[in-house]
This record gives structure tokens, C-alpha cells and sequence, in this order.
């Protein structure tokens, strides 16, 4: 067996070369032997369509993908140039089913009108780390002697909240992360050296160390920050990755977070006047972000096992219940890295690393502005049952009333898939 400092070695050393493999960090050589099991799983015209409607719309998989009338040439490596060829099914007709391990709640048998998600398994991911990692992480900030707002913590909550709403309606539950802190044993100092690749990618040279604090204007170049980044922002997704796909195989999995804008000076945060929800499916992708070998991979391993036709109805039911119970209106992203799908103005699709890694269908929730005055006041509320007058209203706790939409908008879905 590997020693510890042995593997993240081997991922340094993997990481040093990723320029050359273009591969995104600390991301693994891609098995594409692994995708043999989806020839002729897929029709051209299906291919085409989630392809250029979902997974690479502007054209982004421009020279990476070429299609023909019975089989798609899929470029593995850009340097040298290798490829891999996926043949289409003739018809739907005679098409091989896809094959995935997690199960459609729709194909499930019929489940009771109270417990409409008897026979299903769902993963709880509360987003982030919470606890003494939460101002590393930058998902915290105070006000004077307040309580302070971290979403690692409230995320933490709303999934224990859920746990056992999940379970009254007949589900499975698993936690990915049960406690605060994150869910591996490697720590930033684990990836001082591939922080240091990361960096000399970046053009970086003779990087300090440390940083002298959060006000340091060269924190973002140093050894200690990119480590950190490495560590909490991708190494622990990865982990997480790896517990859900290995692990738990869930039939779903919901990540739980709490949206956020820019509160600048992290030492004297200010309220933004906006306060919205969004939800997000896997797509989207940019030609900058398919130009990494692995990304291209896991991308076709979503397509392929079509988590969309399950992620869709399920996000969309959740949105629809959501707002219903904050009543807040949609996001609507600034940018062309998120696009709308389906029917509901508060759904789009996005290229993250939890749901793009995860391959289970992902439902990744962002409702609320924690640093709004609004959700700061129902913070500062904390949890309680009932109702009570917050921010001049009755109003649920924040935790409760995003647990029960949630629960509801599940219940909702499986009620009408099955």
C-alpha cells in the first residue's frame, strides 16, 4: 500500500505534467476503455442533440468531437493526437440500454402516496467545510457581534434536517459529510508541491512561501493559498467524489448550498440588496474547459449515462417548490458559463466539479444571498420549530423551510415520475 506521502507524490508529479496531458488538477490519467460499455447505446440524433443543446452548446466541442451518420471520433489526447470512436445505436428500437448503477426513480416500482421515494437511495452533500475551516474557505463573514454566517455549518443543518423528512417519504439517506471539516485526512500542507506546479503553469516564478494575511495583495500567488485552494476546492470535491461513486452509490444526490455575492472587505463584509435561488443540472461547458483530457472524459461519461433525463424533472420540481415557499425570484447568470434548460426559469445547466464528477444525477442547490440583510436576520433567528415574526414576517427558520421545499419538491417529483 501506498504511504501517504508517497500518493500525493504521484500526484504532484501528475500535476507537474498536466500541461503536457491537459489535464485540470490533481485530476487522474482518464481510462477511456471505460466508455467501451456505451457503444451503441445512443442514437446519433439523441447524441447531437444533448451534445449541442446541453453539454458543449456555442459550438465548444469544435474539433474535439467530429460526428458522422453512425459513430462520433472523440479526440483523448490533444499532444500527440489520439482518438477514441463511439459507435450510435441504429434506433432506439435497437439500441443496448445505458448502463449506470444508479436507478431511475421513474423506473422504480409505483410507491405509496405518503412515502412516493420507498425503494430509492439519496446522497446528502452539504456544500462545503464549515467549522474552523470555514474563513479558509471564504463561505464566512460577521458583522460586529453577530453571529457569524457560514455556509459550510448551515448547509450541515439543513441536511440533518432533511435526513429524516427524506426517510418519513420511504427513501435510503446517506450523509456525505456528517460532521464539520472536511470529509478526507489530507490536509493543505499535503499540496505545497502541486501548488507549486499549479503556479509555474500559471507563469508564476519563485513563488513566496506564505502570505502575510487576507489583506496580502499577493496572497493569491503564494504556495500557502494555492495549497489551500487545491486542497479545499478541489481535492476534497474529488474525495467526495470517490465516497458517492465508490461508496454510497446513491440514486441521487442533492448538494446543498447556500448562494452568495461579492461582500467586499472580508474585515468590514457589506449587504448586497439582492436576495434570489437557482438550481443547477451538469452541462455547459466551455471549449476552454473541454480542452482538458479528463474534463472531455467525464463529460461523456454524463451524456452517455444520461443523468440529464433524470436531473432535469427532479431540479425543476425541487425549483418549483423552493419558490413556492421563499418566494424569491430566479438568478439569471451575467455570463455565458450557464445556460437555461427545460421549462423553469430557475434551472440551468453548469459545468461543476461535484456534478460533473458525481455520476449519480446531481441536483445542486443554491437558493438564498447569505449575505443579504434578509437571510443575515433569519441567521442571526437561528433554528426553531414553528413560525415566528422574522424580518417582519412569520416565517419557518431558514433551515426548516429549505429542508421541507426540498422534501416536498422530491416527493412532488417521484409522485409524478412513478
Amino acid at each position: 500500500m501506498l504511504t501517504h506521502r508517497l500518493r500525493w507524490l504521484l500526484i504532484f508529479l501528475l500535476t507537474a505534467s498536466a500541461h503536457a496531458q491537459r489535464l485540470s488538477a490533481l485530476a487522474p490519467v482518464p481510462d477511456w476503455g471505460e466508455l467501451e460499455r456505451f457503444q451503441e447505446t445512443i442514437t446519433h440524433d439523441e447524441f447531437v442533440h444533448l451534445l449541442g443543446e446541453i453539454y458543449a452548446p456555442h459550438d465548444a466541442a469544435r474539433g474535439l468531437i467530429e460526428i458522422a451518420d453512425d459513430a462520433a471520433t472523440i479526440r483523448k489526447t490533444l499532444e500527440p493526437v489520439a482518438t477514441w470512436t463511439l459507435h450510435f445505436a441504429k434506433a432506439h428500437a435497437t439500441g443496448k440500454p445505458a448502463p449506470h448503477e444508479w436507478r431511475a426513480i421513474s423506473k422504480l416500482p409505483p410507491g405509496g402516496e405518503n412515502t412516493p421515494l420507498a425503494g430509492s437511495k439519496i446522497a446528502l452533500d452539504p456544500g462545503h467545510l464549515g467549522g474552523e475551516w470555514a474563513h479558509m474557505e471564504e463561505r464566512w463573514y460577521k458583522i460586529g457581534e453577530s453571529l457569524p454566517v457560514t455556509e459550510g455549518d448551515m448547509t450541515l443543518l439543513v441536511a440533518k434536517l432533511l435526513a429524516p423528512r427524506l426517510r418519513a417519504l420511504g427513501a435510503e439517506v446517506v450523509l456525505v459529510r456528517d460532521a464539520a471539516g472536511p470529509t478526507s485526512s489530507s490536509r493543505p500542507d499535503d499540496f505545497r508541491e502541486a501548488a507549486r506546479a499549479q503556479l509555474a503553469l500559471r507563469g508564476v516564478e519563485a513563488p513566496r512561501e506564505n502570505y502575510s494575511g487576507d489583506d496580502d495583495p499577493k496572497r493569491g500567488d503564494t504556495i500557502q493559498f494555492e495549497s489551500e485552494i487545491l486542497f479545499y476546492r478541489t481535492h476534497e470535491i474529488r474525495h467526495r467524489a470517490e465516497l458517492v461513486n465508490r461508496e454510497l452509490k446513491p440514486d441521487l444526490t442533492v448538494c446543498l448550498h447556500f448562494n452568495a455575492e461579492a461582500w467586499g472587505d472580508p474585515n468590514h463584509p457589506g449587504f448586497v440588496p439582492r436576495n434570489h435561488l437557482h438550481t443547477i443540472v451538469n452541462g455547459c461547458y466551455s471549449a476552454e474547459e473541454l480542452g482538458n483530457d479528463d474534463v472531455r472524459f467525464d463529460m461523456l461519461v454524463k451524456l452517455l449515462s444520461r443523468t440529464f433525463s433524470e436531473e432535469l424533472p427532479a431540479s425543476e420540481s425541487v425549483a418549483k417548490a423552493l419558490a413556492k415557499a421563499t418566494g424569491l425570484p430566479p438568478y439569471v447568470y451575467p455570463r455565458d458559463n450557464a445556460i437555461r434548460v427545460g421549462a423553469s426559469t430557475y434551472v440551468w445547466a453548469r459545468n461543476l466539479l461535484a456534478n460533473r464528477l458525481y455520476r449519480t444525477p446531481v441536483i445542486f442547490l443554491e437558493p438564498y444571498v447569505m449575505n443579504s440583510q434578509e437571510v443575515w436576520e433569519r441567521v442571526q433567528a437561528g433554528d426553531y420549530d414553528g413560525e415566528k415574526i422574522v424580518t417582519g414576517a412569520m416565517r419557518k427558520s431558514i433551515y426548516r423551510e429549505y429542508a421541507d421545499a426540498v422534501a416536498a419538491g422530491l416527493a412532488e417529483y417521484a409522485r409524478a415520475a412513478r
